[in-house]
C-alpha cells in the first residue's frame, strides 16, 4: 500500500510570502526523513518558483499562488501556480541567464536552480492564462541504510 501525503496552500503573492512557502514545504516533507542538505535543496527550488510567479507571472501585482505538495513513498512532488501573465517560450526562458525582467537585477537563473536542486522539473504555461511549475524529488536516493547486519 502506497503512503501519501497532499497539502495545497493558497497565499498572496507577497515577495514576503516566498519564505513562508519554503518553510511549509520544508514542513512538510519531515515525514521523509531528509537530510539538511535535501531540505535546502527542495527550499531553494520552491523560492525560486514563488519568486518567478511573484516577478514574472504577476509582475509585482498582488495576486494568488497556488502551491501543492504530494508525498508517496519516498517521493516529494510539488507544483507552484499563478493565474499570471504565462510564459511565451518556456524553452528560452528555462535557459541560464535568460530572464524578462533585467531591470530588476535578475539573474535568469530561477530554471536552472530548479533543475539542479530537484530530480524532474516541468514548466507548463500559456501567455494571458499562467504558468504550472511541477517538480520532483526521491528523498534518501543514494542514501545507504545502515542495519545491525552491515556492521
Amino acid at each position: 500500500m502506497e503512503n501519501t501525503n497532499e497539502m495545497q496552500i493558497i497565499f498572496d503573492s507577497y515577495s514576503s510570502n516566498e519564505s513562508f512557502a519554503r518553510v511549509a514545504v520544508a514542513a512538510f516533507m519531515t515525514s521523509l526523513n531528509p537530510t539538511v542538505e535535501e531540505v535546502a535543496d527542495v527550499k531553494t527550488a520552491v523560492s525560486e518558483a514563488v519568486t518567478n510567479a511573484v516577478i514574472h507571472g504577476y509582475e509585482c501585482r498582488v495576486e494568488k499562488i497556488f502551491l501543492r505538495c504530494t508525498t508517496c513513498e519516498d517521493t516529494l512532488e510539488i507544483e507552484v501556480e499563478d493565474h499570471g501573465k504565462g510564459i511565451e517560450d518556456v524553452t528560452k526562458a528555462m535557459e541560464p541567464l535568460f530572464t524578462t525582467r533585467p531591470e530588476l537585477d535578475r539573474s535568469g537563473m530561477g530554471f536552472s536552480f530548479m533543475t539542479a536542486f530537484m530530480d524532474q522539473v516541468e514548466v507548463s504555461s500559456e501567455p494571458g492564462k499562467g504558468t504550472i511549475v511541477k517538480m520532483k524529488k526521491t528523498i534518501g536516493k543514494g542514501r545507504k541504510i545502515w542495519t545491525t547486519q552491515s556492521l
